[in-house]
């Protein structure tokens, strides 16, 4: 998968900008402040229909401008195609080949992406939160189907919370029969997420500890534990899963109906990271907290190419001056010749050049994109 063209239209602090990528590794250089990590983002954007780095699109248009839009042509095996997204004061298009899309969920994954910036050291030490984020926005690019069951679950946790409120603020008084229903959809929704989940964190486990062990060299051993706030029977078996969920919202019901929320299930799980069999999150020096989350970028590479067929682009956004030597040429020696790479940073100086092959240069200044000669 690579992604050939990208096309700005005030967008952040560029009027108007566009650049041809190289199949290979694509540097964006230049002083702080001149739109490096804006142009990193719109990659981003083109791919999720949302920014990593802020919640309210509006700050994505460009000061006094009514829009923004940002288009790429991707280029997969079996096809080429545009994709393209306007964000506005009233809201958000996106196209696919065109056509608009009613649902973001049937345009997310026609770009596949993986970002690595230094706010994704938290995936260790950061909170539950960050991890379960990490899980919905990878997994979500990886299938279609476990973003719909995610986006069903997310919508009717919502109404459940909301009901449940209204029920503790009238102590308990209510149609509980409705209660029973939006349950009993939560836990259809949930038992799906979750089976989904633990079968990603098996799998991302044995892609990730081979790497782990190798920038460790052979003295830690990694393990990913998908931590489940519901106490269940199988990871695989969905009707038991369901049966789980049900059990454990009939025991937390009294709990639930006094505080007004919904206490369990996939929106309270985490993600747990063990070296040498040692919680990375609590016991693990930053040396291997930064190893750990490493290893887990790489591992979903190849991850990504075996549940998709096609590799995706990566984003390494002014991460190489976070890390070591060795770590920073285990990271390119990995990527060599494998996937496209998008990588800034205010100078080549830091970077090991003898491991990069090739990079196309693009000089960054005040929303200007100027391709420097190969």
């Amino acid at each position: 998968m690579l992604l050939q063209k990208i096309e700005l239209t005030n967008y952040r602090n560029y009027k108007k900008a566009s650049a041809e990528f190289s199949p290979g590794i694509n540097v964006f250089i230049g002083e702080n402040a001149q739109g490096k990590t804006n142009l990193m983002e719109s990659i981003y954007v083109l791919a999720m229909a949302r920014s990593h780095r802020t919640a309210n699109d509006r700050e994505l248009i460009s000061w006094s401008e009514d829009f923004a839009k940002v288009t790429g042509r991707v280029e997969k095996r079996s096809s080429t195609f545009p994709l393209e997204i306007v964000v506005s004061k009233k809201g958000k298009k996106a196209k696919l080949n065109h056509l608009e899309q009613k649902k973001l969920s049937a345009y997310i994954g026609h770009l596949n992406i993986i970002l690595f910036a230094p706010e994704d050291l938290s995936i260790v030490k950061g909170s539950p939160s960050v991890r379960r984020k990490f899980l919905d926005m990878e997994m979500g690019q990886m299938s279609a189907v476990y973003l719909h069951h995610l986006v069903q679950y997310q919508k009717i946790l919502k109404q459940r919370n909301h009901y449940l409120k209204q029920l503790a603020q009238n102590k308990g008084r209510g149609d509980l029969l409705y209660l029973d229903v939006l349950t009993e959809q939560l836990a259809a929704e949930g038992a799906q997420v979750l089976k989904d989940r633990f079968r990603f964190t098996k799998r991302l486990q044995e892609w990730a500890r081979p790497i782990h062990a190798e920038i460790s060299r052979n003295q830690e051993e990694l393990e990913i534990v998908y931590s489940c706030s519901i106490p269940v029977e199988s990871k695989e078996d969905v009707e038991q899963l369901y049966q789980d969920m049900m059990d454990q919202y009939a025991k937390n019901r009294p709990r639930e109906l006094e505080q007004g929320t919904t206490v369990s299930g996939p929106h309270r799980d985490d993600l747990r990271f063990y070296v040498n069999k040692k919680n990375a999150q609590t016991y693990g020096s930053q040396g291997q907290q930064r190893t750990t989350a490493l290893s887990v970028k790489l591992a979903e590479i190849d991850l990504m190419k075996e549940m998709t067929g096609e590799y995706p682009v990566l984003l390494l956004d002014d991460v190489l001056s976070e890390l070591d030597d060795e770590r920073q040429t285990h990271l390119l020696k990995a990527i060599q010749d494998k996937v496209q790479t998008f990588l800034t940073t205010t100078s080549l100086d830091g970077v090991k050049r003898n491991l990069i092959d090739h990079p196309r240069v693009f000089r960054i200044t005040s929303g200007e994109i100027e391709m420097e000669s190969e």
